[in-house]
């Protein structure tokens, strides 16, 4: 806090500089000065300094006020830039002049009233209690968030400090992450798969004042944690407390604390927020390090839920209200937003799936919500055709037949967009529209695909069924998406084209187009929180985010994922290989595979490690020894009677090692280069999984863990020389 004294010769000279007085004020606040100080501006005669109102009106609401100040003070008031790594800072916005670019600048807030004005008796929240639907509408969501947020406020919730949220899917999650931002703190999601070290982390780095967790499970881990310097208070929102503790709350416990509380201290921080600023943060999975706190603003979040309502064509609610089932964790930006923002700005409804979803009961939920529109993971699709394939193969032959001539015609009708041959028609009517109410998607005219790349294989199985999944991509830092595809503007392999009012850059393309995919709009992240030099290496000098992807554009604007610049594998001859292209072929070659991972930076040869498809465990989510039914199948086709992973794993079965030796040949024989060849391989003892490590909570592989984790069979690759008559490693013809 500063006391400032103004000295000037007469009332008159002090009036003509009001302005400056307003302007200086907002110095002082940018100072952020600790200790009280006393600061002395003598104000210079009219001749000594420029007027200041001449070009620009100053206002304080401006994020973006700058003046030149005479010398005799040298304080300089810097324009936000278009990026900041400190919590309490400001963003220039990258406003366009026409089209989706120059919508109004909103905070959440502001958002979210205009959602209650136009949709308060709708729809907002379903969830299940037993076998009763409870619902919640737009007009009591914003009420239960405002309750929120004066009850963390009475907690102690100061500006610019994290609320972490610790748990699955629901109505009070939602409610925290709100809450969290109209009373002035960063909503925080914190990964349900985290350990109490990883909890620990993006506690300390947000400086949570407060933790809302789930149930005893999830609030063990936090009191697992010895220093949380910051933390005043943990709610749990799920199930009865097992032991009292101080500032340990139930969540009607916690509701109750700010129910009679007034309005003003929350109104009062909910005025001077500003879209420029920062209000959620999304933690990075960590795969390659600690994660980063990517910064989301106000804007961010509101921007990109407005432009992507409107690119899809989602409807508002006042004319056919849209319906989403929430269970991808929301501590990821493709659920946050879907499920949250951008189903908020259309006035949608989104329902609770239960806590077990994607161990078996989303379809169950998806049966009794019949979703509009979808969000899958690639996992989660994969589920899906694996679960219908093993069906189909206990089915009768002539359904068979028929589910075979149909897949034929709904792939032939879907690649051309020609729908009025007769047999289309008869096709939909006897397989597609039973597959699609099997799946609750009967009423889902929009399905979609992010977060991690797709196999060409699974999306001409659905495309097959009469169900496009749309590809969408993006990232954290792009508060989600950047392309998306449309049921107009469809490219197999293609993740879509740009939203509009975002640009694309192709970075140093080389012949055939392949670049560094860079992004620009008003979706484009503040920065990482505390991480100036980790901000500076995502976002060039000119404001461009380096994605780390590789991909090009062609000519219709169809943007296509090569791969990743940090995954390239470099050989030892200098030769640069993606390995999601080669990892991809081999899985469609073999069915019977579940994973890929090439290997072969630095090396002189690729080689591969396989898992194979089997049972998860219902509980855990750790992969079982058992295969799967359709791998049991699959396994009867080449002659092999195998039921358990333990009984091919390291070559045990050779009639399955020459069947997965003849599709890497095949495989190898479309290879563009002997250097793309794959000249070993291995089976391992399990699949990758969460709980195993190898993969992030979107399913993601982690490349570096599972390099670490399998680094003796890594090893065992290249410990010989490769000859033509070792059994492992047998080099196929060209």
């Amino acid at each position: 806090k500063c006391n400032v004294w103004f000295q000037s010769s007469s009332l008159n000279q002090l009036t003509q500089f009001i302005p400056t007085i307003f302007l200086f004020s907002e110095v002082l606040y940018k100072l952020k000065s600790k200790q009280s100080s006393q600061i002395i501006y003598t104000f210079p005669s009219p001749s000594q300094l420029t007027c200041l109102g001449k070009k620009r009106n100053p206002s304080l609401s401006s994020p973006s006020v700058s003046a030149q100040r005479p010398d005799s003070l040298s304080l300089a008031v810097a324009k936000p830039d278009l990026w900041t790594s400190s919590g309490d800072g400001e963003v220039k916005l990258r406003m366009g002049e026409s089209g989706f670019a120059s919508e109004p600048p909103l905070t959440v807030d502001q958002m979210f009233k205009t959602a209650v004005e136009r949709f308060g008796s709708y729809t907002a929240l379903g969830w299940k209690e037993g076998e009763q639907t409870k619902t919640i509408n737009y007009q009591e969501y914003y009420q239960a968030c405002r309750t929120a947020a004066k009850s963390f406020l009475k907690l102690g919730l100061e500006r610019y400090h994290g609320v972490g949220i610790l748990g699955f899917n629901s109505a009070e999650w939602f409610i925290s992450d709100i809450a969290a931002i109209l009373a002035g703190g960063f909503a925080v999601g914190i990964y349900t798969t985290n350990s109490p070290d990883a909890c620990q982390y993006v506690a300390e780095n947000c400086k949570a004042n407060i933790i809302v967790v789930e149930n005893h499970k999830q609030l063990q881990k936090i009191l697992q944690v010895n220093k949380l310097p910051h933390l005043k208070a943990i709610i749990q929102y799920k199930d009865a407390l097992k032991e009292k503790r101080p500032n340990l709350y139930t969540w009607t416990e916690f509701m109750e604390l700010g129910r009679d509380e007034p309005d003003t201290k929350l109104d009062d921080i909910i005025t001077i927020q500003k879209p420029n600023q920062c209000c959620t943060l999304i933690y990075t999975s960590g795969t390659t390090g600690q994660p980063k706190g990517v910064m989301l603003s106000h804007d961010n979040l509101t921007w990109t839920a407005f432009a992507v309502g409107r690119y899809v064509r989602l409807a508002e609610a006042t004319k056919s209200q849209e319906i989403v089932v929430s269970y991808l964790p929301l501590s990821h930006i493709a659920a946050q937003m879907v499920d949250i923002w951008v189903t908020m700005k259309v006035g949608g409804a989104t329902y609770f799936a239960q806590p077990d979803a994607l161990k078996g009961s989303l379809v169950n939920t998806m049966r009794e919500v019949r979703p509009t529109a979808f969000m899958g993971v690639p996992r989660v699709w994969e589920k899906m055709q694996e679960k219908m394939k093993s069906v189909g193969a206990k089915s009768s032959t002539v359904r068979r037949k028929v589910a075979v001539w149909a897949k034929g015609v709904g792939l032939q009708t879907n690649l051309t967009m020609a729908r009025t041959p007769m047999n289309y028609r008869l096709a939909k009517k006897l397989v597609f529209k039973k597959v699609r109410k099997a799946l609750g998607l009967d009423r889902c005219t929009k399905c979609y695909t992010g977060a991690a790349p797709i196999t060409k294989d699974t999306l001409e199985f659905f495309l097959s069924l009469d169900i496009p999944v749309y590809e969408l991509y993006g990232m954290s830092e792009s508060t989600g998406p950047h392309t998306i595809s449309l049921p107009d503007a469809f490219r197999l392999t293609s993740v879509g084209k740009l939203i509009p009012g975002c640009e694309t850059k192709i970075n140093n393309p080389d012949e055939e187009g392949n670049g560094e995919i860079c992004f620009w709009g008003r979706h484009v992240f503040m920065g990482y929180l505390n991480q100036a030099d980790k901000t500076e290496d995502a976002l060039d000098t000119e404001g461009w985010l380096h994605s780390g992807d590789l991909g090009k554009q062609d000519d219709n604007g169809f943007l296509f994922i090569t791969g990743r610049i940090k995954e390239l594998i470099i050989t030892a001859g200098g030769e640069n290989i993606p390995p999601v292209p080669i990892e991809d072929a081999v899985k469609e070659a073999v069915p019977l595979v579940s994973n890929a991972m090439l290997i072969g930076d630095k090396r002189k040869f690729l080689a591969m490690l396989l898992t194979i498809k089997c049972q998860v465990n219902g509980d855990t989510g750790a992969p079982e020894d058992e295969l799967m039914p359709e791998a049991v199948e699959l396994c009867r086709k080449l002659g092999s009677n195998a039921m358990r992973v333990s009984e091919i794993a390291g070559g045990r079965d050779p009639v399955i090692h020459a069947a997965i030796q003849e599709g890497i040949n095949r495989v190898n024989e479309k290879a563009t280069s002997n250097a793309q060849r794959i000249q070993k391989w291995t089976i391992l003892n399990q699949d990758f999984s969460i709980p195993g490590g190898e993969l992030g909570p979107t399913m993601k592989l982690k490349r570096p863990v599972v390099m670490k984790m399998y680094k003796e069979q890594v090893e065992n690759f290249y410990k010989e020389v490769v000859t033509p008559s070792t059994p492992d490693n047998s080099m196929p013809p060209k």
